[in-house]
């Protein structure tokens, strides 16, 4: 890895994406953006997440366009990934059953029996090499 950001293909983001376990999906809300932290799973070249009603599936049904970003660090290094696409509300149970989203557990005790895909046309991905602290 070089000094600068090394650019992360396709494959390499899935793969950090596959091993995170929250990120950030981002709305548009007319001049400003709403963003909500999620947990999340990764089923195939899609980004899952469970919702309980509210703010987050009403923006789905009325906003549908999203970003969505995963960072993470370790003392030597620093990558982030970010998506944009689509995002629809999973309806039908084969479409639930077959996402993988089933065996996500939601980490705050609300029901979330709403279950939500994001279906990315475009993706980003960049690694850092984190410098050493100075003396």
């Amino acid at each position: 890895m070089q000094r600068g950001a090394e650019i992360l293909n396709e494959d390499e983001c899935w793969n950090l994406l596959a091993d995170a376990e929250v990120g950030r999906v981002a709305f548009a809300e007319g001049d400003d953006v709403e963003v909500f932290p999620v947990n999340f799973a990764v089923g195939g070249r899609s980004v899952l997440f469970r919702s309980a009603p509210g703010a987050k599936l009403a923006h789905v049904a009325e906003h549908p366009r999203v970003t969505f970003e995963v960072d993470a660090h370790t003392d030597d290094e620093a990558w982030s990934v970010i998506l944009w696409g689509v995002a629809e509300r999973l309806s039908r149970d084969d479409e639930i059953e077959h996402s993988g989203i089933l065996g996500l557990v939601s980490w705050t005790p609300d029901e979330k029996f709403n279950y939500v895909r994001i279906t990315p046309d475009r993706m980003s991905g960049r690694r850092f090499r984190v410098p050493p602290p100075s003396n």
